[in-house]
């Protein structure tokens, strides 16, 4: 039996400012069954509550304790630690950190910074990374799709940091199986009784199945044909859209 649903949001309940056909009778039937729901993104470019009010203006009532961020982890990652990080994120989210900098940084810490992505933004992270410092990255995603297509996520600068300072990075955000746990923890149901509905094969579904939950692909989004494969002998169900979904669940 599923008894808790993690939803991802870009792409399984909305594209660019869109939501997606059968989005909120998907949230609404799941909510009249009693099945309780959190909601997962690992946007990086935008801080929870802006991701609330989107929501709200597309119909999508998500209250702000249900949304679960890389932005959020890395902040409690960074305080439960004593750390002081330098950035290279989003200009939209640096008032998120703004409490916790520091003259001497001792980490690194690493988000979709977009056009911030510059040859002198990543050689300055490089140059810490050689001095010792450690990586942190919210997220390792390789693309997100939005109204204008696909686009560079931040996966790929993560990947030329590791290789050019021989280091791996501590992911704070999808597939990192203590992303989804702190979700599935907030529900307080057993792993193996939440389903992870997601548009991305390895991200979504491959990394919520190695955290021990059920997961799920719709056609929606970044999906590509073919990503069957890389979920299905797994034991990732397929489904077109959220209305097969739902129906799966229920």
């Amino acid at each position: 039996m599923i008894h808790g649903v993690l939803l991802d949001l870009e792409g399984v309940l909305y594209v660019g400012d869109y939501p997606l056909p059968g989005a909120r009778e998907a949230i609404l039937s799941l909510r009249a069954a009693g099945i309780p729901m959190r909601f997962i993104t690992n946007a990086t470019q935008i801080n929870r509550d802006t991701v609330v009010d989107r929501l709200a203006r597309m119909g999508l009532d998500v209250a702000q304790e249900h949304l679960f961020t890389p932005v959020v982890a890395a902040r409690n990652y960074l305080i439960a630690r004593h750390l002081t990080p330098h950035l290279l994120v989003h200009p939209n989210i640096q008032g998120e950190f703004a409490d916790l900098l520091g003259a001497q940084p001792d980490v690194v810490l690493l988000g979709d910074a977009g056009p911030g992505f510059t040859y002198q933004a990543l050689n300055q992270c490089f140059r810490l990374l050689l001095e010792g410092l450690p990586l942190l990255a919210m997220g390792s995603s390789r693309y997100f799709r939005d109204e204008h297509g696909l686009n560079l996520d931040i996966g790929p600068f993560v990947a030329a940091l590791e290789y050019a300072a021989e280091m791996e990075a501590v992911t704070l955000g999808k597939p990192a199986s203590i992303f989804f746990q702190a979700a599935v923890n907030s529900l307080d149901l057993p792993l193996q009784d939440v389903v992870m509905v997601g548009d991305d094969a390895e991200m979504d579904v491959r990394g919520a199945l190695a955290a021990g939950l059920r997961s799920v692909l719709v056609r929606t989004g970044k999906y590509r044909p073919g990503d069957e494969t890389k979920v299905e002998p797994h034991g990732g169900r397929v489904f077109d859209d959220l209305d097969a979904v739902v129906d799966y669940i229920l």
